[in-house]
């Protein structure tokens, strides 16, 4: 069977706003990746990544001890039990889950306000569980500033929120890719690599 490369017909005019929304996200976060510029979304990717630690931990049966995001664009789970060969890898590949959730999301309005409402419900839980203050005053931040993007979306014709939620998407997914390179020497990546070293030769 002949495959069609011409793609006919493949992007109606929303298909192709929401690539090049894709492709601009994409140029700008490369760009400004290491200004402060994008500080604040970086900070709540660490929170998402160290989310994915921690749930990876809950089901392999284990128990989240704490979790703190820092000012230096770092993150910690502390965790007890569960799998750690799942647990490890789990930050990263769930930068990369949450990216494309995110960015599925972005295509429809009203997947567009589920996400933003499930992204709020999540910080307002760590905004309790919180170990740094640091971590409680970035979740309250991005509650106020979804909250704040959500109510001009409804009120004018200007669907901001689901670029805010496309932008999110795209900086997840970047991160699990480029993050680990940039400015942290030893993070969760590196400590996989040991671990994985270490398990040469073993049963496993």
């Amino acid at each position: 069977m002949a495959v069609n490369w011409e793609l006919r017909g493949c992007c109606d005019h929303d298909q192709r706003i929401f690539i090049a929304a894709v492709g601009v996200s994409t140029v700008v976060i490369l760009l400004l990746w290491r200004t402060f510029l994008l500080t604040p979304f970086k900070l709540i990717t660490v929170f998402l990544h160290e989310t994915s630690h921690a749930l990876a931990c809950k089901l392999t049966c284990g128990d989240v001890e704490g979790m703190q995001v820092h000012a230096n664009e770092g993150g910690v789970t502390q965790t007890r039990g569960g799998i750690y060969w799942i647990i490890l890898p789990a930050g990263y590949l769930g930068s990369s889950f949450w990216g494309m959730v995110f960015i599925l999301a972005s295509t429809n309005l009203l997947t567009t306000r589920i996400a933003a409402g499930c992204f709020i419900l999540a910080l307002f839980i760590v905004l309790f569980v919180a170990e740094n203050w640091f971590l409680r005053w970035l979740c309250l931040g991005f509650i106020v500033f979804i909250a704040v993007v959500w109510v001009i979306q409804e009120f004018t014709s200007f669907h901001v929120l689901k670029y805010v939620i496309l932008f999110i998407g795209v900086m997840n997914s970047l991160f699990s890719v480029y993050g680990d390179s940039s400015r942290l020497s030893f993070s969760a990546l590196q400590y996989t690599l040991d671990w994985s070293y270490c398990l040469e030769g073993s049963p496993f």
